[in-house]
């Protein structure tokens, strides 16, 4: 059977134009020359032109797990590029440049939920959209979960300020993703994950520090 593990290809970029930037990411043109390797071990090659999303600063996204009640915590909230409230996972960007992936993810936690964790590990990395944007996301478990005290909870705002929170079970939340509900990308994969983990009997999974080699610099 063949290996199904990545590997980087090949690419000669011949030059690239900023389109567009702000504190998140660029919008860029490349212009390069795709390397595809035949079954021959020779290569063809095309010089095409390519506009995505570079330089994103990546995101993290959390599913937070009530062991004793099988249950998630997810948050409703307006999305304008798609005009719709969605139900999603905690989460927000890596946009902390001092921040580690894990401390943005407890950050996030608690200001959208009031929640803590006690118990962290990666559940799954995603390429958001990999045909147009370079945007990373790492989605953690968090477990042992508790309130926050009243006064270390913050005031939300923008978007957030309308966020609306809820524990859901594990199988309705599932069912929901398989019939259309829950459609947005980090909030499917992490249930899916969470779904065939717990299925699975609890392989160990990474550690929350673990490498995460798609991650920008930024």
């Amino acid at each position: 059977m063949a290996s199904v593990s990545e590997s980087p290809a090949g690419a000669v970029v011949f030059s690239r134009k900023e389109r567009f930037h702000n504190s998140f990411f660029r919008l860029v043109t490349d212009e390069l020359r795709l390397e595809t390797p035949t079954s021959s071990a020779s290569s063809n090659s095309s010089t095409v032109r390519r506009d995505y999303i570079a330089d994103h600063v990546g995101a993290v996204g959390v599913v937070a797990y009530n062991e004793s009640a099988d249950a998630v915590m997810l948050v409703q909230q307006y999305r304008h590029p798609v005009q719709r409230e969605l139900w999603e996972l905690p989460a927000g960007l890596l946009d902390v440049a001092t921040e580690s992936a894990l401390d943005c993810a407890r950050r996030e936690l608690a200001e959208e939920t009031d929640l803590t964790a006690a118990r962290w590990d990666v559940l799954v990395d995603l390429l958001v959209s990999p045909g147009s944007s370079d945007e990373a996301i790492r989605i953690f478990l968090a477990r042992e979960i508790t309130a926050l005290p009243e006064h270390q909870r913050q005031q939300r705002i923008d978007e957030e300020a309308a966020m609306l929170s809820m524990w859901v079970s594990l199988p309705t939340a599932i069912a929901r993703v398989m019939v259309g509900e829950i459609e947005n990308a980090a909030c499917v994969a992490g249930l899916l994950a969470l779904h065939s983990t717990k299925n699975a009997q609890w392989p160990p999974l990474r550690p929350a520090e673990a490498n995460w080699g798609a991650r920008p610099h930024r």
